[in-house]
């Protein structure tokens, strides 16, 4: 790695940090000797990027490696498939905010995996350079709290550099993404979609590693709902409150119990979210 000594005195008065201290991050991968008018560019945008992981303490950015396997086969048999609930196609991350929504609904969901430089129709467009893969940690790092784990490859196909993303389903969620007011909000995958999950969806996440039983006691709202949904095949919050004429906020909690109990399953759509009797518990309900 060769180090400029004007830049090195730069990243250490911005960062806060010294000059052993700074070598010891292995930035080897953001501060470079580039020549030319547009490699002057990468080196400013990467001395911005190393305060940002300093400041942040993120110790060392994703190495991308390109992965033995077919490359042209794996990565077309994807886009073949189609964006759906576990694939994401993007052409580029021009905003780390954004992404962090895909990252959490990812991770709170069944987890997926993301290709960057490929269009919404599919079509390979490529990568422009590493400063993706930079967006990627930002938006995981930063823009997700708690901060999510991902895999990062790096793939060439008809000559275009491809970046495959792998989030897994995550076992510490909620995972919140945050917005352009500043606010933390919490979303699920909905078929290629990412939905903001409602308070109930929440705490059923905050909750999940509790014990849960199958048999339960109900109380009058809990049996207005059973007797229902005995004879229907879904309600939704809305109705929930205003058969049983109570609060929304009681209403929610008594859904949320039902889930963990596993009275209830929860049917989340892009336009609605409905609740269901669970067939393999039901009869459970007393």
């Amino acid at each position: 790695m060769i180090w400029y000594d004007g830049l090195e005195d730069h990243l250490r008065l911005n960062s806060g940090y010294g000059k052993s201290a700074l070598r010891s991050f292995s930035l080897h991968r953001v501060i470079r000797n580039y020549s030319g008018i547009d490699s002057i560019r990468h080196t400013i945008f990467n001395a911005k990027l190393a305060i940002f992981a300093l400041k942040h303490e993120i110790r060392q950015f994703p190495v991308m490696k390109p992965d033995a396997r077919d490359a042209d086969r794996y990565i077309k048999n994807l886009i073949r498939a189609g964006e759906s609930q576990q694939l994401d196609f993007k052409f580029e991350i021009s905003d780390a905010k954004k992404m962090a929504r895909t990252f959490s609904a990812f991770a709170n969901t069944k987890g997926g995996k993301l290709l960057i430089g490929v269009k919404d129709n599919g079509r390979i467009s490529g990568v422009r350079s590493e400063e993706e893969a930079y967006m990627a940690e930002s938006a995981a790092h930063v823009f997700c709290k708690p901060s999510i784990k991902y895999g990062l490859k790096k793939w060439i196909v008809e000559g275009k550099p491809i970046l495959e993303i792998e989030i897994p389903m995550s076992n510490m969620r909620p995972h919140y993404a945050r917005d352009e007011s500043g606010e933390w909000t919490a979303y699920l995958r909905v078929l290629d979609q990412n939905i903001r999950a409602n308070r109930i969806m929440v705490n059923v996440w905050k909750n999940e590693s509790r014990q849960q039983g199958v048999l339960i006691n109900l109380g009058r709202e809990e049996k207005v709902l059973v007797d229902f949904l005995s004879e229907n095949d879904h309600i939704t919050l809305s109705k929930f409150i205003k058969i049983a004429r109570t609060g929304r906020f009681q209403a929610e909690e008594i859904l949320v119990n039902l889930i963990l109990t596993r009275v209830l399953v929860m049917d989340v759509t892009e336009r609605a979210v409905f609740y269901r009797l669970n067939p393999a518990n039901a009869q459970g309900v007393v």
